[in-house]
């Protein structure tokens, strides 16, 4: 087997049982039994646990577009409708596993030590991805301030999974979308008595 192989499923192992079980509840151990490999070829690789975490947040940033964002996007032309479609995948996920594993990145982001500066700025990188994929879509919507409005959408996705992880039910992910659809409505509205003024 190809050393690269090995590699590949230390990280692919630790992205699943970071999203799983949390950072701090992943032991080395499990890690190790869950990706096939031993601790030697660990170390071969990587210096720490927390080397691997970098890493996971390096792939999730190199996943998101192709594997997150795009599929979503290509469900509708839309620029607001993409928006919802994204959403629509977290909530996918969310029921999919019983509301027990949400946003990896929300979850690491709340779990990880403040002090852990390089983590902390991977997890920003990806956050800030994401923001711009949804500020796209609102500029191409019309709707002032894209930068502000793709922040709020971040936070009512995160706060949804949040919840809905808490209360092992989607109703307060949906009750989150049900309200930023609302408050879309009223920014189309907005730009539309804008447009009808000028």
């Amino acid at each position: 087997m190809k050393t690269g192989d090995t590699r590949q499923r230390i990280v692919e192992a630790a992205r699943d049982l970071f999203w799983e079980k949390g950072y701090a509840a992943t032991g080395l151990a499990e890690l190790l039994q869950r990706a096939g490999a031993n601790s030697g070829s660990f170390y071969h690789f990587f210096e720490s646990k927390d080397a691997v975490l970098r890493t996971v947040l390096e792939t999730y940033e190199d996943l998101l577009d192709p594997h997150v964002i795009q599929p979503a996007f290509e469900k509708h032309k839309a620029p607001v409708e993409r928006i919802f479609a994204l959403l629509d995948s977290y909530r996918e996920r969310l029921v999919g596993t019983d509301c027990q594993y949400g946003c990896p990145i929300g979850r690491l982001a709340l779990e990880l030590d403040a002090e852990n500066a390089p983590a902390h700025e991977r997890i920003a990188r990806n956050f800030a991805a994401w923001r711009k994929a949804v500020e796209t879509c609102v500029r191409e919507a019309g709707i002032a301030k894209p930068q502000d409005v793709a922040a709020f959408v971040l936070t009512v996705m995160e706060g949804g999974v949040m919840q809905s992880r808490a209360f092992r039910s989607i109703e307060p992910f949906d009750a989150c979308i049900r309200q930023l659809r609302v408050h879309f409505n009223g920014l189309m509205k907005k730009r539309q008595s804008g447009r009808a003024r000028s």
